[in-house]
C-alpha cells in the first residue's frame, strides 16, 4: 500500500492547502478506489477539509480559534501550566484536540471523493515557521 511523506513549510498561524500534492499522489498509487488516510504528525496543528473558493472562509477560520483559544499571554488564559515554549504552545495543542489529526477521503476512479469547493488543509496553529510532515497513506 502506497505512503508518501509530505513536508509542508508554514509561516505562521493559517490553512495551507494540499489537495494538489494528494490527487497527485492517489493518481501515482494507480489504485482506482480505496481510502486516501491523511495523517499530521506534529502536536501543535492539524488537519482539515474544508472551502478552497473563497479566502474570506480561511480568514474567517483563523480569527474564530485565534478568538476561541487566545495566546496564554492574554488574561483569560493565566490558568494554563505549560508556558516554557511560548504563549502560542499551550493553546496551538489545545486548537489541535478540537480539531483532527488524521483525515480519510474515499478514492473513487483514482481520484478524490471531495466536494466541488472542498479542499485539504494543514492547520497551523503555531505562530512562529514550522516544517510540517503530513503522511499520506493509501489503502484499498
Amino acid at each position: 500500500m502506497p505512503l508518501h511523506r509530505l513536508h509542508i513549510n508554514t509561516t505562521g498561524p493559517g490553512l495551507y492547502e494540499f489537495t494538489r500534492e494528494a490527487k497527485n499522489f492517489v493518481r501515482e498509487s494507480k489504485m482506482d478506489a480505496g481510502l486516501l488516510t491523511a495523517y499530521v504528525r506534529h502536536t501543535s496543528c492539524s488537519l482539515t477539509i474544508q472551502e478552497n473558493a473563497d479566502p474570506d472562509v480561511k480568514r474567517d477560520l483563523n480569527e474564530f480559534f485565534a478568538r476561541l483559544v487566545p495566546g496564554a499571554d492574554h488574561p483569560s488564559m493565566s490558568w494554563l501550566w505549560h508556558t516554557t515554549e511560548g504563549p502560542d504552545d499551550m493553546p496551538a495543542h489545545i486548537k489541535a484536540a478540537l480539531t483532527q489529526t488524521s483525515i480519510g477521503i474515499p478514492v473513487e476512479a483514482g481520484d478524490l471523493l471531495l466536494g466541488t469547493w472542498q479542499g485539504l488543509y494543514l492547520f497551523e496553529h503555531r505562530e512562529r515557521p514550522h516544517r510540517r510532515e503530513i503522511v499520506l497513506h493509501m489503502g484499498g
